[in-house]
């Protein structure tokens, strides 16, 4: 494999710092070190964020195709590491390598189509009621940004945050996941190769609550980005409400897919097998609660054991399609619902145990009769099981999946048309599929409504979350 450091710094101000102490970072596929990371303390995180807001004031002041061709840059060497960039990727998260190149393609994504959108940051000229006056907006960067980034997606969350508030002209303080921060860490050395000037791209590791606090309390930091589970934002929303900080939240979510009778079943297969285990189901778009047509059911269910049998389970450096999961926490959720779907009258049709392979893996599982009350049905599970729930009417199967406080993602699958219209209308969703378990590309609006978050990523208006909108009135006359 891959040659790493033995030892990975704190990038501060454009230099690699020894922080106060240090963690390890393993490997879940076998519990082995792979390398050891330093961490920052309270004092040294507040270094970072002085330093950081001090380069703020010449970026900003950066022209846009200066800013656009430094990412440009940095986006080459992405692509030019791809191979290095997804091992490390599947040595720290467990996800396949077929998924992890997959990954680094769709992080390269973000920072190519934020290097164009720099140069398409737009003012607005628009004619007063009265004579002799001029009304218009301009866009200015909101200034030093902290983005905090998950374990599951190591290098397309911190492209997504970081190529687009640089890109308006922000500075930016990462802290990613303490489970997979060498990805992260390797980005910040081909930030520096690229050009980025010292102090806008930082890097800090350590305690998520001691850091955490530090960049959603400091009056320097005007903007906080976060995609993470929903405790935790609701603690950085509170925490931030002291300073009146922007804050975008990318949360959990507890997606439904959803079966109709007039449904291609193979086609539904196929897209539900994509929706649901990519990276073994740790994925907050991942489908959560699957419901199908009381009518196809059987058929469905026979059809897709037969797919689950195909699964591979293993070293995702070896091509598996389902790697280990994250950590012994992880593992012990599954466990539990399961157990709890169990234990309340839920039927195990494929799976249900711990994989005989041991370590942090677990079967393929297929669960039906699910209920309400279920754990499986009201919980994220992030994990390679599904609850599977039969319905027979339209306005049914829309009203359970509502019946969440997550409104992330949602699929579904049919051939009516006028289906298609009113289950948009009425799904509590931010992002849809239809006939499809692919909904994430750069261009895409990225995030949900109700508790799975506030604002969105990517897209077209990508620089907006990192922008501030002024107003002049000139009277000229």
């Amino acid at each position: 494999y891959i040659c790493m450091k033995k030892n990975y710094g704190l990038l501060i101000n454009g230099k690699w710092v020894k922080g106060s102490s240090s963690l390890n970072v393993l490997n879940p596929l076998n519990d082995k070190i792979i390398s050891k990371i330093s961490t920052a303390n309270i004092e040294e995180s507040i270094e970072a964020v002085n330093n950081c807001h001090y380069a703020f004031k010449s970026w900003s002041k950066f022209s846009a195709k200066n800013r656009s061709d430094i990412l440009k840059n940095f986006y080459n060497l992405v692509k030019k590491n791809r191979k290095k960039l997804s091992e490390i990727i599947t040595l720290e998260s467990g996800k396949p390598i077929q998924e992890s190149n997959v990954e680094v393609d769709y992080g390269a994504s973000f920072i190519e189509w934020s290097a164009e959108q720099a140069l398409r940051i737009n003012s607005d000229v628009f004619e007063s009621p009265e004579l002799g006056k001029k009304l218009f907006t301009i866009k200015s960067p909101i200034g030093v940004v902290a983005a905090i980034t998950p374990w599951n997606f190591p290098l397309a969350m911190v492209t997504r945050k970081v190529s687009s508030a640089v890109a308006a002209g922000c500075s930016v303080i990462l802290k990613p996941s303490e489970l997979t921060p060498i990805t992260a860490l390797e980005l910040g050395s081909m930030s520096l190769e690229a050009g980025f000037p010292p102090g806008v791209f930082n890097i800090i590791n350590g305690d998520p609550k001691i850091i955490g606090e530090v960049l959603s309390t400091n009056t320097l930091i005007k903007k906080i980005t976060f995609t993470g589970s929903t405790k935790v934002g609701k603690l950085l929303m509170k925490n931030s409400s002291s300073t009146v900080k922007n804050i975008s939240l990318e949360l959990g979510g507890n997606a439904p897919f959803i079966v109709f009778s007039d449904a291609n079943l193979d086609e539904a297969i196929d897209g539900f097998m994509m929706a649901k285990f990519r990276n073994a189901g740790q994925t907050c778009i991942s489908a959560n609660r699957l419901f199908v047509h009381k009518s196809v059911s059987n058929i469905f269910i026979d059809k897709l054991i037969n797919r689950l049998k195909r699964l591979n389970v293993g070293d995702g450096m070896k091509s598996n399609d389902i790697g280990p999961l994250i950590s012994d926490k992880a593992l012990k959720k599954i466990i539990d619902h399961v157990g709890d779907a169990k234990k309340k009258g839920a039927k195990i049709q494929f799976g249900g145990n711990r994989h005989k392979l041991g370590g942090l893996f677990y079967e393929p599982t297929l669960i039906s009769n699910v209920k309400k009350n279920m754990k499986v049905f009201n919980k994220e599970n992030f994990g390679p099981i599904i609850p599977m729930i039969e319905f027979e009417k339209d306005d049914e199967v829309i009203n359970k999946s509502n019946d969440t406080d997550y409104g992330l993602a949602a699929y579904f699958y049919t051939k009516n048309s006028s289906r298609v219209w009113k289950n948009i209308n009425n799904l509590e969703y931010g992002m849809i599929g239809i006939n499809s378990g692919k909904i994430s590309t750069y261009l895409n609006p990225f995030g949900g409504l109700k508790e799975s978050g506030i604002g969105r990523e990517g897209s077209l208006q990508c620089l907006d979350p990192f922008l501030e909108t002024k107003f002049v009135l000139w009277n000229y006359d």
